[in-house]
């Protein structure tokens, strides 16, 4: 059960819009506020760095964060702002322990203030906020604990991550089945991002692909 009560908030802040002349978003459009394949690392703004013990690379089609810092969450944002959305991603765990997190941001303001939708290689999920005066992450699923499901593939494995901010509503879904919903105020718009962590020693890598930001 992966061990996040004392989870640390430790990643780069940087983003870097990614728009065209006028205003246009070269990765929104045919429905969708925001898709990227990652087919073009330099294409829609994510920010990418080797820092820490954590990197995030785009490449083979796909964007891999890699981390070996226990107990640290790192994430990466494109540089955008969202109010609803819907946030659907294949994540796959590609090495590492078991016990880690991974998933998806949504209403990022700054590295502070954000939703988190997490789940784990060994099967456990959450729904979490950072905010600004709070040392830790709140878990709004769970009374503050994490939560097993057998939805959730386990290990080296590709699972189908959906997630939904709309009004105070927040939901989870995975493989296409509902998990969990819950509902809070704290934040009404922002950034999407990607994130991942462990929390026992060992190298945890995890790919993202085929990620779109769709209107409710």
């Amino acid at each position: 059960m992966p061990r996040l009560l004392t989870l640390v908030l430790l990643a780069l802040a940087l983003t870097t819009g990614c728009l065209a002349a006028g205003g246009e978003d070269p990765c929104a459009g045919g429905g969708v506020l925001f898709g990227d394949d990652f087919a073009d690392a330099d294409a829609c703004g994510w920010v990418r760095y080797n820092q820490g013990g954590a990197v995030v690379a785009i490449e083979d089609g796909m964007l891999r964060l890699t981390t070996s810092q226990p107990g640290q969450v790192w994430w990466t944002n494109p540089g955008r702002d969202f109010e609803d959305v819907i946030v659907t991603v294949q994540a796959r765990q590609l090495a590492g322990p078991d016990d880690n997190a991974f998933g998806v941001i949504c209403r990022y303001q700054n590295e502070q203030n954000f939703y988190i939708f997490l789940i784990s290689g060994d099967g456990y999920y959450a729904i979490g906020k950072y905010q600004s005066g709070q040392p830790d992450i709140e878990y709004l699923t769970g009374g503050g604990e994490y939560l097993f499901s057998d939805i959730i593939n386990q290990g080296e494995a590709t699972n189908q991550i959906r997630a939904s901010c709309q009004g105070d509503q927040l939901s989870l879904s995975v493989n296409g089945l509902l998990l969990d919903n819950v509902r809070d105020s704290s934040f009404i718009i922002g950034d999407v991002g990607l994130a991942a962590s462990t929390f026992q020693p060992g190298t945890t890598s995890v790919s993202f692909d085929n990620l779109q930001v769709l209107a409710p």
